[in-house]
């Protein structure tokens, strides 16, 4: 991967969006990134350099906060804690892991080159 390229989402209904560059995820640090549907997806380098993207918006509080959460992992598990009432999501596949009835989506990421 080069610092070049692009950070592109799948979404349900768009494809392939391209949001940011690589260079501009900082390890462990979130961005929100606006969809084409009006929805936020939370994107996360992780100190690996994988590029991992869920939902911004907290199923419990209804904020769009989840890029300001604190990232880690459990049990191996690279997560992000909601910076407001602190629940843990996995950031593989949006899944809370303190209450398994709520879960933000997750959204398929690539890194592309620029094109020319």
């Amino acid at each position: 991967m080069r610092t070049t390229d692009l950070v592109q989402l799948r979404t349900p209904t768009d494809g392939w969006v391209t949001v940011c560059r690589y260079a501009a995820l900082e390890p462990a640090c979130g961005v929100t990134a606006l969809l084409p549907d009006g929805g936020q997806a939370a994107v996360f380098r992780l100190p690996s350099g994988e590029v991992l993207a869920v939902g911004n918006r907290d199923p419990f509080s209804g904020a769009g906060v989840i890029a300001d959460g604190i990232t880690g992992s459990v049990d191996g598990v690279p997560i992000v804690a909601s910076p407001m009432h602190k629940q843990t999501f996995d950031l593989r596949t949006g899944h809370c892991l303190d209450d398994p009835e709520r879960a933000l989506p997750s959204y398929p990421t690539r890194l592309v080159a620029p094109a020319g």
